[in-house]
């Protein structure tokens, strides 16, 4: 079969999870030195990249059989795109948590093909594939490091940037540069200690290629986002319709400020038990649950409606056996994406008999990527720094708390988080009493708005609030676009100056098989050759 109809049936195609052992022996198969080396990719490793950013991760069929793969991050370079980097430091040991899903960068990690593979174009088609999400995803340029592959054999004649300028004028052949060039890349320079290679010396090229379609991102100051935070009374209903009125009404009224997003509170469902007799608290939150249907009907019409995205509050729902406490976001078109509360606290366990749900994610919604943690999860650094780390720029607290301590535990929290993670954060709660609901007797509430603490935001970090334990609705306006140009250009930039080689961080979180970050042993090489003739 000649060579160019063998490439016309290399299909492409997204990774999937089902991929993964059959991946690993690909790279084995690749690269047999490297493997006995220990690094290759491991499980974990592609795991974390198909939890992180699974439209960049590719991999190549030919008759049925998978041949070839390749790995990608999106990540943000800052003003100088071009600054010498190595391959552990911008993909965070390659478990790819550096990923920046507003950078403007895709970062070629790693492309392998099998051995028998090689001569089909395989390699061809996997550059070709990434160019055009390069082009889908409106990115600026493709950046990677090539290994200088066979530098070792001319390193006592010249320097490494000689040799890969002599690559680059047809004098020499090398495996890694001559096949990215042909590919259409452009050689930027020579970066020392990319990666620990005996051929190359540590030595890696630069190379990238800009896309021709992109087209600038809006001025800044266009992306902007109105969060409407419910304040709400605790009062007797007498039934579902008499709760349903006054959740519409609420609503409605954050519609009339042209909200994009309206936060509900915590358990703010618990006022529905006014309604009827229970003996105990156990037997309230599952009496309680009874009304889930209902409760979706109710906000994913609204949501629908009056085009806003809806984020309601945490309400006690049937797992199985188990009994979680979830908060739902009802988007404009009628999608419900659930997020259960991680972290119960010792009384919710007790009285109410809640478990803690074990999955985490951000979601899309027309305006802007967000994440939610309800109450007590904000507490817990490590939760919101996923949701920071998978592209979250608004993460949404609905709480529901007693007493002033209670309260403060989850606004000082908040504030924390806004500033470690250069994001704003929402909060909403209950107030007013329920003095015939066991365990909901009394409520403290205020709503906010807060933000990192820098110039472009308020000086105290609070960009709105509202009365504490007054029945409201808190309307304020955020700039999304003055949240990103802080991540990057900020006096401070927290989310670029993590030390992820002095602290490693293991999340199960959303995946049934652990997720692991920077774990030394087991690290690869980065971006490999396609060996074509």
């Amino acid at each position: 079969m000649s060579k160019s109809k063998a490439a016309m049936k290399v299909r492409v195609r997204r990774a999937t999870k089902t991929d993964i052992p059959e991946l690993v022996r690909l790279n084995h198969a690749a690269y047999p030195v490297l493997a006995n080396e220990n690094v290759v990719w491991g499980e974990a490793h592609l795991l974390s990249h198909l939890h992180i950013f699974p439209q960049g991760q590719l991999v190549a069929e030919f008759e049925g059989r998978l041949v070839g793969a390749v790995s990608t991050l999106i990540v943000n370079l800052g003003s100088n795109p071009l600054r010498h980097h190595t391959w552990a430091g911008i993909t965070d040991s390659g478990y790819f948590s550096s990923h920046d899903p507003q950078g403007d960068t895709l970062y070629g990690a790693d492309i392998y093909v099998h051995p028998e593979s090689r001569g089909l174009g395989v390699g061809a088609a996997l550059y070709a594939a990434r160019r055009q999400l390069c082009k889908k995803l409106n990115l600026r340029r493709i950046l990677a490091g090539g290994r200088l592959w066979n530098y070792s054999e001319h390193a006592d004649k010249m320097s490494p940037h000689e040799y890969a300028q002599r690559v680059v004028a047809g004098e020499f052949r090398d495996l890694v540069l001559s096949f990215q060039l042909r590919e259409g890349f452009e050689f930027r320079g020579v970066m020392a200690n990319y990666l620990r290679d005996p051929k190359s010396h540590n030595y890696s090229s630069q190379i990238e290629w800009l896309n021709p379609d992109y087209r600038e991102a809006p001025p800044l100051g266009d992306r902007k986002a109105r969060i409407a935070c419910v304040q709400y009374q605790m009062r007797k209903v007498s039934s579902f319709a008499d709760f349903a009125r006054q959740v519409t009404y609420f609503v409605e009224v954050a519609v009339d400020y042209a909200a994009d997003f309206i936060l509900l509170p915590e358990l703010f469902t618990v006022q529905l038990l006014s309604a009827t007799n229970t003996l105990s608290p156990q037997e309230g939150m599952r009496k309680l649950s009874e009304f889930t249907p209902k409760l979706n009907t109710l906000l994913r019409k609204l949501a629908m409606k009056h085009g806003t995205t809806i984020i309601g509050g945490g309400h006690p729902t049937k797992v199985g056996k188990e009994l979680h406490n979830i908060a739902t976001v009802y988007l404009p078109n009628g999608e419900a994406v659930q997020q259960p509360k991680l972290h119960i606290t010792p009384n919710e366990r007790h009285w109410w008999g809640i478990t803690g749900g074990s999955t985490l994610q951000t979601v899309d919604t027309p305006v802007a990527k967000i994440g939610v943690l309800i109450c007590y999860d904000i507490e817990f650094p490590e939760a919101a720094r996923h949701l920071a780390d998978l592209g979250a720029e608004i993460i949404f607290v609905p709480f529901c708390t007693d007493n002033l301590q209670s309260y403060l535990r989850v606004r000082y929290c908040a504030a924390a988080r806004a500033i470690e993670n250069q994001v704003y954060v929402a909060l909403a709660g209950n107030v007013g009493n329920l003095p015939d609901v066991p365990n909901m007797d009394v409520q403290h509430g205020q709503a906010a708005v807060l933000t990192p603490s820098d110039f472009a935001f308020a000086r105290n970090g609070i960009a709105a609030e509202a009365d504490s334990n007054e029945e409201t609705v808190l309307i304020c306006d955020v700039d999304l676009d003055e949240l990103k140009k802080a991540q990057t250009a900020g006096t401070v930039t927290p989310r670029l100056d993590r030390r992820g080689d002095l602290f490693r961080v293991v999340a199960t979180i959303g995946s049934a098989e652990p997720i692991q970050h920077f774990v030394e042993s087991d690290g690869p090489l980065g971006e490999q050759p396609e060996l074509t003739n």
